[in-house]
């Protein structure tokens, strides 16, 4: 099914069984089933005001697209949004709908946040087949459930998507990264001093053997802040500008190293701190290890089928470990259980948003 309307939408969600909620294919996880309701139909820029730093798009509108208007004003999403097609080895049309069910957010996050934290309102249509809004066009706080905080990252399982608005970000007038060959452990801390010190940092990752610190802005804030920064790590730093520089930042936020490579991908959040020490941990699985945010969020690669290790390892740092992308024949849940409160408040949640429980049913298996 691919309505072409939000009424087509409700008048479908109403006359359905279960329902397998897709944008356009390149960012479904788990094991939902049930009839394919495609939103790529509901496409279109409801509204753009660059002086306002606003957009309001429909949801099957497609990523590119909304990138290039905005990329016309010198404007963009600031949350640096993840392309994974080539690593989990798929095609499709990325959407603006699909953005915000999965919340995909790249290395930028550790300044700007989220893309839940850019977004400004919201329009779905939940289980009943009803039409819900929330949010505006401009940041306010909210009373009651903070639904656009809620639909971000929720895969579907609390509603369709078929508006989003959205605040965005103007272009930094220059782009620098400060490159260091490091062992791991040195650039994991030359990361975590980066972040800690007052020179806002929008990146800092290690990857194939080398600590990487992005800084944007105006040209003279940037050559400043970046003299300032390179004398208080010490050692020896290259630097790259320009569009050198967002190629390196664009192989880590596609985590591009692991999409030729065989085995199971997973993304940890873990303490900064603790996340060598896991990987480490996990050494006799003979893992590799992307560190992005100073190792807040760690791409781990797999070869072997052993996800009770993973998690294990993960858990007992109190951190959270989702399957990217799994091994042929592999069981693994793509989610850790939820503990018992979590558990609870999710199926209140979904009794009070979907009580048919016909979307992406399954997902969180």
């Amino acid at each position: 099914m691919r309505p072409a309307s939000e009424a087509e939408v409700c008048d479908m969600v109403q006359a359905a069984g279960p329902l397998v909620i897709r944008g356009g294919g390149t960012r479904g996880i788990g094991r939902a089933v049930g009839q394919v309701l495609e939103t790529s139909g509901l496409a279109g820029i409801s509204l753009y005001e660059p002086g306002a730093l606003t957009l309001v798009a429909q949801a099957g509108t497609p990523l590119a697209e909304t990138e290039a208007i905005l990329a016309g004003e010198r404007q963009r999403l600031a949350f640096e949004v993840p392309d994974l097609r080539p690593l989990l080895g798929r095609g499709g049309v990325s959407t603006i709908g699909g953005v915000v069910a999965a919340n995909a957010s790249g290395p930028r996050r550790v300044q700007v946040g989220a893309c839940r934290d850019a977004l400004l309102g919201v329009r779905f249509v939940d289980g009943r087949g009803e039409v819900i809004k929330n949010g505006g066009r401009v940041m306010k706080n909210v009373t009651g459930y903070d639904l656009v905080k809620l639909l971000a990252g929720s895969h579907g399982a609390l509603g369709v998507i078929t508006e989003v608005s959205f605040k965005v970000q103007a272009m930094p007038e220059v782009e620098t990264t400060l490159v260091g060959d490091l062992e791991e452990m040195a650039g994991l801390v030359a990361l975590r001093a980066a972040l800690r010190s007052p020179f806002d940092v929008s990146g800092a990752a290690y990857a194939e053997g080398r600590a990487m610190i992005r800084l944007e802005g105006l040209a003279g804030s940037v050559g400043y802040r970046r003299q300032a920064l390179a004398a208080v790590l010490g050692g020896d730093w290259d630097v790259m500008e320009g569009a050198a520089s967002a190629d390196l930042w664009r192989r880590v936020r596609d985590v591009a190293a692991f999409a030729d490579m065989a085995g199971a991908v997973w993304k940890l959040s873990v303490k900064p701190s603790d996340a060598a020490e896991i990987v480490a941990s996990l050494a006799a699985l003979e893992v590799q290890a992307i560190y992005d945010w100073g190792g807040g969020l760690v791409w781990l690669l797999v070869p072997q089928d052993d996800a009770g290790a993973v998690r294990v390892a993960v858990a007992a740092k109190g951190g959270h470990a989702t399957l990217v992308r799994g091994l042929a024949g592999m069981t693994a849940a793509v989610f850790p259980p939820e503990p018992a409160g979590v558990a609870a408040l999710t199926a209140g949640l979904r009794a009070q948003f979907d009580p048919r429980g016909i979307l992406n049913a399954g997902i969180m298996g």
